[in-house]
């Protein structure tokens, strides 16, 4: 076979969905996808780790697209699936070509998609059928410890996730760092191998879905990077607001899976204090949204909250998506924040799929 050719197609997501912080994940219907294309005819390759790669949609223009393999994120990311099994770069003459409309730094799980994509090239590339949907969650782990992003768009669907911590062993391993092959810095290729992944670093388990609930995505046009999102967050929360969480979350998933829908317990069970509260400094007129939008005063809304660390909103709803995304867009306005939205739906998980022979 002188060449091939595969499409590999990832969801967003939108992680925490109310009093769900770092727990629950909804993957959505919006794709960052991979046109891969490796022409094995050749024996030899001019591009660096025989890998080019092209790109297209958000930050396109910005100059923050390394498309240097060595140093862009799903290239590193499929680097070290491929490392940790013995080979050092991709096929010769391999061919990236990325198409990308998730908003980058928005909220919308951009990242995690990118290193799910990112895991799925190194198995493909390197031919690694025997790595199994769980096998390929530890990976993702190793590098994106949001298991609620990495989840939701490796599996899809409305999941709840965990991470087992890892033991002392884990932990004092010596092989090579994966700073070598992977962001923030990449270190000298000492052609050693990085480390494989302990087994079973995280879990997760599939919600239902009631099939009449919509996501509108409201966008607006700035970026709230994860770091100084999660740098607002207090080290300690008073015992009353663990409770109030504890108690939302115990509900939610099955209210989100009732058909038809209850909006006035959806409502109150995405109630959030552990996250919200303290990033509406970053996302100005968040309170005012959440608090002001209830299934009473807009109705087909079922509940709003912020879409990972933001500044995305997320409103559930059934109906009236049009008048519920200009409300909200309209609450933006007067904080001078322009906004986008979109309709998305729950998402299958990440799909290779290849053309018919």
């Amino acid at each position: 076979m002188a060449s091939d050719s595969f499409t590999i197609k990832t969801p967003c997501s939108s992680a925490n969905i109310g009093p769900g912080f770092d727990v629950i994940g909804l993957a959505l219907s919006m794709y960052l996808e991979l046109q891969v294309t490796i022409d094995t005819s050749e024996a030899t390759s001019d591009q660096p780790l025989n890998c080019r790669i092209t790109y297209e949609g958000e930050g396109e223009d910005s100059g923050d697209i390394s498309l240097d393999p060595a140093v862009n994120l799903i290239t590193r990311v499929a680097l070290y699936v491929l490392r940790c099994h013995d080979q050092r770069s991709f096929p010769v003459e391999t061919h990236v070509h990325i198409k990308n409309p998730i908003p980058l730094g928005r909220g919308l799980g951009s990242s995690g998609a990118a290193v799910v994509a990112g895991v799925l090239l190194g198995k493909e590339c390197g031919r690694l059928d025997h790595l199994t949907p769980e096998r390929l969650f530890d990976f993702c782990l190793m590098i994106e410890r949001h298991p609620d992003n990495v989840g939701a768009a490796l599996f899809g669907g409305f999941v709840g996730t965990y991470l087992k911590p890892l033991t002392p062993e884990d932990v004092a391993r010596t092989e090579i760092p994966l700073s070598e092959v992977l962001p923030p810095a990449g270190g000298v290729d000492t052609g050693m191998k990085p480390p494989n992944p302990p087994h079973g670093i995280g879990h997760h388990i599939k919600f239902p879905w009631a099939a009449e609930i919509k996501a509108v995505a409201i966008i607006p046009e700035f970026e709230v990077p994860t770091a100084k999102a999660r740098a607002v967050l207090p080290s300690h929360y008073p015992r009353p607001d663990v409770t109030f969480n504890l108690q939302r979350i115990t509900l939610l998933p099955a209210a989100l899976g009732q058909s038809p829908p209850d909006p006035e317990l959806i409502y109150l069970a995405m109630q959030d204090k552990l996250h919200q509260p303290y990033r509406q400094t970053l996302i100005p007129g968040l309170t005012e949204i959440v608090e002001s939008m209830t299934p009473v005063t807009q109705p087909g809304l079922l509940g709003v909250c912020l879409s990972g660390a933001g500044p995305t909103i997320l409103a559930l709803a059934t109906s009236n998506f049009d008048e519920i995304a200009n409300n909200i867009i309209a609450r933006f306005k007067k904080q001078n924040i322009v906004c986008n939205w979109k309709l998305l739906e729950p998402a299958e998980g990440t799909q290779v799929i290849r053309a018919q022979q």
